[in-house]
């Protein structure tokens, strides 16, 4: 079963991470030279299918993760005895610190006050947070302290 828990995890990251590289260094760019019509309706229709599709996602990769890490409850129940525990115990910080981020924009929207600046620096920083995590899951297994 961990195995299976493992590789969904692994395939859900991928696709997370994706979405966001592709709004992030792709989309962003690409979407300057189309006038403010078309950009619009295409931010818009982006927007609309990356948020179908990703809260499925997020829940895979969430869920996942939280049974990968029931699995290893012994080093994080001493996190600081051992740099695996550390390691995920930073993986799973960086994870609710990504949750957060949605609970801002979530409060941005709700009040009016979700600039475009402000989503851009959100993707961005998730998108920070995301490549910190895989660094992490890599380091879990091959760094030593």
């Amino acid at each position: 079963m961990y195995g299976v828990l493992l590789v969904t995890h692994l395939l859900a990251a991928i696709a997370f991470i994706g979405t966001l590289f592709f709004e992030v260094f792709i989309w962003h760019a690409a979407r300057r030279p189309l006038t403010q019509i078309v950009r619009e309706g295409a931010d818009q229709a982006i927007a609309q299918r990356s948020r179908h599709v990703l809260h499925g996602v997020v829940l895979v990769l969430y869920g996942a993760g939280m049974a990968l890490a029931w699995q290893h409850r012994g080093a994080l129940s001493q996190p600081l005895s051992n740099s695996f525990g550390l390691l995920l115990s930073l993986k799973i910080l960086l994870a609710l610190s990504i949750i957060g981020h949605y609970v801002w924009l979530a409060y941005w929207l709700k009040r009016g006050r979700l600039t475009p600046g402000r989503a851009c620096w959100l993707r961005r920083s998730i998108l920070g947070h995301m490549v910190l995590i895989v660094v992490l899951a890599k380091a879990m297994f091959y760094w030593q302290f």
